[in-house]
C-alpha cells in the first residue's frame, strides 16, 4: 500500500518534471531556461529520495540526492555567472561615474 504511494507520486514528480523540461528547452529568455533546468534537479532530488523509500534504502539514496544537489546547485550558479558576463551586465570594476562637465 506504502509503496504504491511512493510510485505514483514518483510518478506524478516525473510528469511534472516534463513541464519544467518544456521551460528550460523552449523558454523564451536564458533565466527561464536556467529556472527550467534548476527546477529539473530540484524535482530529481525528490525522486531519488521516492526511489529510497520505494528500495528501503533511503540512507544511500539521501546521499546520492544531496550530491546531486549540491552539483545542481553550483551549475546553476556557474551558467548564471557565465551568462551575466556574457551579456555585460556584470562590470568587476566599473568605471566613476562622470558629472555634468562645465
Amino acid at each position: 500500500m506504502m509503496e504504491d504511494i511512493f510510485l505514483y507520486s514518483g510518478v506524478f514528480l516525473a510528469l511534472v518534471m516534463l513541464l519544467s523540461l518544456y521551460r528550460a528547452v523552449f523558454g523564451p529568455t536564458v533565466l527561464d531556461r536556467l529556472v527550467g533546468a534548476n527546477a529539473i534537479g530540484s524535482k530529481t532530488t525528490s525522486l531519488l529520495i521516492l526511489i529510497g523509500l520505494i528500495y528501503q534504502r533511503v540512507d544511500m539514496f539521501v546521499d546520492i540526492a544531496l550530491a546531486y544537489a549540491m552539483l545542481n546547485f553550483i551549475a546553476v550558479l556557474a551558467a548564471s555567472r557565465y551568462f551575466q558576463k556574457q551579456k555585460g551586465m556584470y562590470d568587476e570594476n566599473p568605471k566613476k561615474q562622470r558629472g555634468p562637465s562645465t
